[in-house]
């Protein structure tokens, strides 16, 4: 593990997670970066930055050498870490503020159509950490949770064995019915310009 001050690594940028993150998203993070750039994967292969996911995970992934990386991580990233504590506290409030209906529904029917498109384009591998989409779409560890549990709980989306998300066969039916709405609205409403004419 890096520790002299110039030759100091980013473990948690390599494994794109937050300094936060639990071993669960640690791992998840460490198993999908590692398969997508394994230098036998066809697409995406990256013996280099393959070699950075190794290493990154070995130095995390043992609870005492992470806390020991931490407090190197936390000296060289003080500020960082202090603008970003309150630019999260700043967003809790704000989420606070606008936790209408309306709101949730919209920020649920966009992660499903999220996963829909990755399985859609990856049927082989449709998974997509959640950490990926709690960034994406700017929510809190609550608000987060929250999306997940409706999802699950509607049959709309899974946890494979990789413990990453996935849109279950009840998702992709809700996705497409939810287009089908649309266009039946979007043609009725042009049918009734047709009638003001």
């Amino acid at each position: 593990m890096a520790s002299d001050h110039d030759d100091f690594i980013d473990y948690y940028e390599i494994l794109q997670v937050s300094p936060n993150c639990d071993s669960k998203i640690l791992e998840s993070a460490y198993r999908y970066l590692a398969k997508q750039y394994h230098p036998d994967h066809p697409d995406t292969a990256d013996g280099a930055r393959f070699y950075e996911i190794i290493e990154a995970h070995s130095a995390l992934k043992n609870p005492e050498q992470r806390a020991a990386y931490d407090l190197i991580y936390a000296s060289r990233n003080i500020d960082k870490l202090y603008n970003k504590e309150h630019h999260q506290e700043d967003r809790k409030d704000k989420l606070s503020n606008d936790t209408s209906a309306a709101s949730d529904a919209n920020v649920q029917k966009n992660m499903l159509f999220s996963l829909y498109k990755r399985r859609r384009e990856n049927a082989s591998d449709p998974g997509i950490v959640g950490f990926y989409l709690q960034e994406a779409f700017n929510c809190s560890d609550e608000h987060f949770e929250f999306h997940i549990w409706y999802l699950k709980s509607k049959g709309f989306i899974s946890i494979t064995e990789q413990g990453l998300l996935a849109i279950t066969i009840e998702g992709v039916d809700h996705v497409i019915s939810m287009h089908q709405y649309k266009a039946k609205e979007k043609l009725f409403i042009t049918q009734s310009d047709g009638l003001d004419d």
